[in-house]
This record gives structure tokens, sequence and C-alpha cells, in this order.
């Protein structure tokens, strides 16, 4: 990945070239759609650079096939798309193993759970799982969001390539929210922090009134994806009350990848829900126990 000096924003771009290939038109056609909402022919044409003629005849073809939807003017991504796109999540290996894991740790912490991977700047969402909670976080399988204002992003970007920067990186870095991390020497010693202690917390920096605890998902020093669990800022703990269970679920969910389900023993169904106070505090001391 581009290092953290090179940070971009997620904001689709013009074309600057526009490519004669018909596969290359097609992906620049459903580029333009990376962000919510239904686009119109002028958009596309805007953001894509083609030609109108070739454009409207690319979407209604399109259309033809599922891959996008028009409704009336409007245009937006169809249904084919979402079951393909559905079936590359379910057929992933580390998909595979990491649902159980996911549930699990819903269970004990009765908070949101999450699985990411790094996408140059960007976090790409694998899956979600919760309660009704769920509903008041924007994240959804599928998406994106900045990597250095999440936990997920940091608990990855701390063992990306590229990460050890120098503090001298021009400009600043998009925030959303005022908490987010908005300069590079400040993104540099956050990274520090995440390798050193292998958990990342987010503080309001990705959400007003939220607050998310992940961990790295793969071999130590390394980072394949990454696993966070998030909640209301007044039902967060940023210690080991959490950072234990969320580490415990990232260990398994790799070992569950790398040796096959045959070696891998469930390790927080015994865990009950973490609550504040004495019964949160022996959960800990068993997730350190399991740590150890």
């Amino acid at each position: 990945m581009p290092p953290a000096t090179a940070l971009p924003t997620t904001a689709p771009k013009a074309a600057t070239e526009t490519p004669s290939a018909v596969i290359d038109r097609v992906s620049l056609v459903l580029d333009a759609f990376d962000g919510p909402g239904r686009l119109t022919l002028a958009q596309i044409v805007r953001r894509t650079g083609l030609p109108r003629s070739s454009a409207h005849r690319m979407l209604e073809r399109l259309v033809q096939l599922r891959w996008l939807r028009r409704s009336g003017r409007d245009y937006e991504l169809g249904m084919r798309l979402v079951e393909l796109g559905s079936l590359a999540v379910h057929q992933d290996r580390l998909h595979k193993a990491a649902i159980p894991k996911l549930h699990e740790l819903h269970a004990a912490t009765g908070l949101v759970v999450q699985l990411a991977v790094l996408d140059g700047p960007d976090v790409v969402y694998m899956e979600k799982v919760g309660n009704r909670m769920t509903a008041a976080l924007p994240s959804r399988v599928g998406s994106r969001q900045l990597a250095h204002c999440t936990a997920l992003g940091k608990a990855m970007l701390a063992f990306a390539d590229g990460c050890d920067t120098d503090s001298s990186g021009s400009g600043l870095l998009p925030r959303q929210t005022k908490y987010s991390i908005s300069t590079h020497a400040h993104l540099r010693d956050e990274l520090f922090k995440v390798r050193s202690r292998g958990i990342a917390f987010d503080r309001e920096e990705s959400l007003p009134g939220f607050g998310c605890v992940a961990a790295p998902i793969g071999e130590p020093g390394e980072a394949v994806a990454a696993i966070s669990v998030c909640g209301p800022m007044n039902q967060m703990t940023f210690d080991q009350r959490l950072a234990a269970p969320v580490r415990i679920a990232a260990m398994g969910i790799w070992r569950a990848v790398d040796c096959g389900p045959i070696r891998v023993a469930p390790t927080l169904q015994q865990m009950r829900p973490l609550r504040a106070g004495p019964a949160a505090g022996s959960a800990v001391h068993r997730a350190s126990l399991q740590l150890a």
C-alpha cells in the first residue's frame, strides 16, 4: 500500500484518460458508483469522461444484464452485482473462519462486531454482527471508511508496508470528526502505539459519540484483516476489558484460517457478557489467562 504520507481522500475523481478497451470502460462506469445514491447520465459522463452516446449505450446494456438498475433517468447498482459480491464474501476463507468468532465476540461484549480488510487508504467492511445498535453505525458490508479514522484501519496500517514514515508529510489528512487524526506526525505516533500494544482504539474519530477497539488478524507483525467491537462511548472501555477478548477473537480467526477448523477450539463460548464492575473484571481475568 502507499505510505501514510500519501493517504488520499476516497472521493471519486474524474478520468484523465478515456480507456478504449470495453472491459476498462465497464470498470470505469461501475467505479463511478463508488458512493451512496443514484447517478444521472450527465453525472456518469462527467465522472468517467466517456462520450455521452457511448456511456448511454453501455448503461442500457448493463441494465439489461442486471449489473445496473434504472429508475426514471437515474441509475444505481443492480442486483447482479449484489449477488456476485455476496458470493465473493461468503466464498472467502477468512470470512468463513471469522463468522463464528464474530458472533461469540458479540455475545461476550454486547457490542457491534466488525470485520474488515485494508485496501489502499481505506478499510473495506466484510462483515458486521450486532443487534439494534448496528443501525446507528453507518458501516455496511462492502462499504469503505478512511483507514486512519478507524480502529480497524489503524490496526492494519500499523503493520502495513510503508507505515514507518517521518513526520514531514505535506498537507493534512482528511477528517471525519473533530477527533480524527489530521497530521502525518500524529498518525505515525499512533501507529507506533498500535504496534507496541497490539490493539487500536477509535475514540469518536470516525463517528461522534461512538468508539471502537480493534485487533489485527494475521501472523505476529502482520495484518491481513482486523476485527473490532464498537458502541456508544458510555459503553466502551479502552483497556483490557475489551482489548483481551478482541485479541483472543483475532487470534482464533487466524488459527482457523492457518490451521483449519479441526485444530481450532472456541475461546469465547464460556465468557459471560462483559459488564462494568466485578463481573467484567472476572471475565477479563479469564481472557488474560487465555492470552498468556
